[in-house]
């Protein structure tokens, strides 16, 4: 590892250690009561004028709930009103729960950062790199090249594979992943990694941060390692332990089902997807696969905020926390960022997690604290960890057309209410 890139590490740790030094409750603001009814407020405009089915929002402060409130239906065709209970798809908030879940195989010494990925799945051994072709488009006159160096599980983590989403990176990335059809037929975890390993890597391994696959192809890995499928051993290591009843790959009876938050019917993406997971109950995806509710990955939320411990047990150890939630693509990592970079102003990105490591360049920075953590996804659902305020806060619905405005107005509003810059 170079050593900027452990000075970089190094420096994160320390900002991040100073960020969540521990403070006495009654130092810490607490939530106003006008400014939780603003929260309300929007909800319930966004409900009422139909731009949102429903949704649940959950901020807990020192362990307990502080606000919880359900807003709307979780179906505008059933009229079911949102409850504490209701079933989301997560979509990529399935990530940091994957992430979780390598880290411990970390932990148990059975699986290492640097280990090359082609262990694991050997057909990784072959993989080309694609240059992009002087037509931009033209296939035919597509060079590809060896990899400068394996993918790692690091790479993995850290979104740094050059695998890439099937809609991310230039024409000729995407007319490749169309053209793999990797959704055909049935398949599961070990199918789909083999898919993924016949295509080429949109970038040198390391060299950029690209959103993709590469937390579906760990969750393949988690399998090998475990000799368990992904869902067995989630669900032994981290929901029953946790309490996480709810959370799952597939509703398994009615009543489950009963309870799941449908998008608009206006929202042919989330609709598109949901047929797409439907048509897939073997593909237990680690990218975006799991469905929970508001209390359930609450409980997983309050475990991050709590370093990786939760009501007594210990689920990463500290050092495993910490370099999970230490920012790995910043200066000095040699982790170039492109347009699709998710986490966002102010944030660099761990091991399956954003990490805000600075204000950013807007002016006034967007709300939040140094050293938050959050992830969130492509159907509006939203979680953020504030160990400066002991503050956890959920966003659950199901909508891709108006995400990218209620999501930042949630988040402002959340700080607003704490009175936080």
């Amino acid at each position: 590892m170079p050593k900027r890139f452990l000075g970089a590490v190094a420096l994160s740790a320390v900002l991040f250690a100073s960020a969540t030094a521990p403070a006495r409750a009654s130092e810490i603001p607490a939530p106003s009561s006008e400014g939780l009814e603003r929260i309300t407020a929007f909800f319930n405009n966004e409900v009422a004028t139909g731009r949102l089915p429903g949704a649940v929002v959950l901020i807990q402060q020192h362990g307990k709930a502080v606000y919880l409130k359900c807003f709307g239906v979780q179906d505008v065709r059933t009229k079911v009103p949102m409850t504490p209970d209701t079933i989301f798809a997560l979509h990529s908030m399935t990530k940091p729960v994957t992430s979780v879940a390598a880290m411990m195989l970390i932990d148990d010494g059975k699986l290492a950062l640097n280990d090359p990925l082609s262990k694991y799945i050997p057909a990784f051994a072959d993989v080309k790199v694609g240059v992009e072709p002087p037509g931009k488009n033209d296939l035919a006159t597509l060079e590809l090249v060896p990899p400068n160096r394996p993918i790692t599980i690091a790479d993995l983590m850290r979104q740094t594979s050059g695998i890439t989403y099937e809609y991310i990176g230039a024409d000729w990335v995407q007319r490749i992943y169309a053209q793999a059809h990797l959704f055909d037929g049935k398949f599961d975890n070990k199918e789909f990694a083999e898919r993924i390993a016949k295509l080429p890597l949109s970038r040198q391994p390391g060299t950029l941060w690209r959103y993709g696959h590469s937390t579906d192809v760990l969750g393949r890995v988690i399998e090998i390692v475990s000799g368990k499928s992904l869902y067995a051993f989630e669900k032994e290591r981290i929901f029953d332990p946790l309490g996480m009843t709810s959370t799952k790959f597939v509703l398994d009876t009615d009543a489950e089902r009963a309870r799941m938050a449908r998008p608009l019917p206006t929202d042919q993406i989330l609709l598109d997807a949901e047929r797409g997971r439907l048509a897939h109950p073997e593909w237990e995806s680690g990218g975006g696969g799991l469905l929970s509710t508001v209390l359930d990955y609450g409980r997983f939320a309050q475990m991050l905020l709590n370093g990786g411990e939760f009501d007594g047990k210990r689920y990463l150890s500290p050092a495993a926390f910490k370099d999970m939630t230490t920012d790995h693509v910043g200066p000095g990592s040699g982790v170039g960022r492109d347009y699709w970079y998710f986490p966002g102003d102010g944030f660099g990105y761990g091991y399956g997690i954003g990490i805000r490591t600075d204000p950013g360049i807007a002016k006034p920075p967007p709300p939040g604290s140094i050293g938050e953590l959050k992830w969130d996804s492509g159907s509006g659902t939203y979680f953020g960890v504030d160990p400066k305020l002991d503050m956890i806060y959920i966003l659950l619905e199901q909508t891709q057309n108006e995400r990218g405005r209620i999501t930042p107005a949630f988040k402002k509003l959340v700080y607003d209410a704490f009175g936080a810059d």
